[in-house]
């Protein structure tokens, strides 16, 4: 039987700081592949070689990576500073439109990281460029040193709306989650709900309200042992689900607010 197709949204990197190329973690493709069930295709993101219109009707659903560059903060009405870091805006071009596009046809996309944040800043939400500098927030940085493991480790707690889509998906209201970003939702978007909270009341979970089809995003990296982690693999379990049966001509639930 034939996998359905998900898309794989790539970041630009230099090999050897000369060689350009774009590029998707094997954690995302092995995320995919086996613990949701689908076949994993990574996208260039640069809109000289692909259209949104394409991609949808090569994949089924898109997995909204993370990445270093962030967001353009030109694409949520601010100014670019050096604390915005570095960006990708052939990147953005491509991933903004296509998480509209996904929402207005009912097609399913998960987001993490960055991927979250693009989504927030699609429906016009806004970012702040470096969290750790607000009041009352912890680092949630990646340590700069230590192996894969340890940099990926699970370092503190997710809660998430009492009877809400991630409390209904994960089975428990509390989870503890890995974290590696810089940057933080200020204001949410036109219809993103915040479904789930780190203990500083970062935003770590949310979904678009009324969406036909799978709308979640995370700010955790979830693809980081994805297999045997009790969080992650519900996550794509789900969302192996929710692009076999948009494959399929399925109709999918509305997701609403608890």
């Amino acid at each position: 039987m034939t996998r359905p197709v998900v898309g794989i949204i790539a970041n630009q990197y230099q090999i050897d700081n000369r060689y350009p190329t774009h590029a998707g973690g094997t954690i995302n493709s092995s995320a995919m592949a086996d613990v949701a069930g689908c076949l994993p295709l990574i996208i260039p993101a640069d809109p000289r070689y692909i259209s949104v219109a394409e991609l949808m009707d090569v994949c089924d659903g898109f997995l909204l990576t993370g990445g270093r560059p962030n967001v353009h903060p030109e694409e949520y009405g601010e100014e670019p500073t050096e604390a915005h870091g570095a960006f990708d805006r052939a990147r953005d071009a491509i991933t903004l439109p296509l998480v509209r596009a996904c929402l207005e046809r009912g097609q399913p996309f998960l987001g993490i990281c960055r991927g979250f944040q693009e989504v927030n800043v699609a429906m016009g939400g806004t970012l702040h460029p470096e969290i750790r500098d607000l009041p009352g927030r912890d680092n949630h940085r990646m340590p700069p040193e230590g192996t894969m493991d340890e940099q990926f480790a699970l370092r503190h707690k997710v809660r998430f709306t009492p009877g809400g889509v991630f409390h209904r998906l994960m089975g428990a209201e509390e989870v503890m989650t890995n974290t590696l970003h810089g940057q933080g939702i200020v204001r949410p978007g036109h219809g993103v709900v915040i479904d789930g909270w780190a203990h500083d009341d970062t935003p770590e979970a949310l979904y678009l309200d009324g969406a036909r089809g799978f709308t979640l995003a995370v700010q955790w990296h979830p693809e980081y042992n994805a297999t045997n982690d009790p969080v992650s693999r519900p996550l794509f379990t789900a969302f192996g689900d929710a692009v076999r049966a948009w494959a399929a001509g399925q109709v999918a639930p509305v997701l609403r607010s608890a």
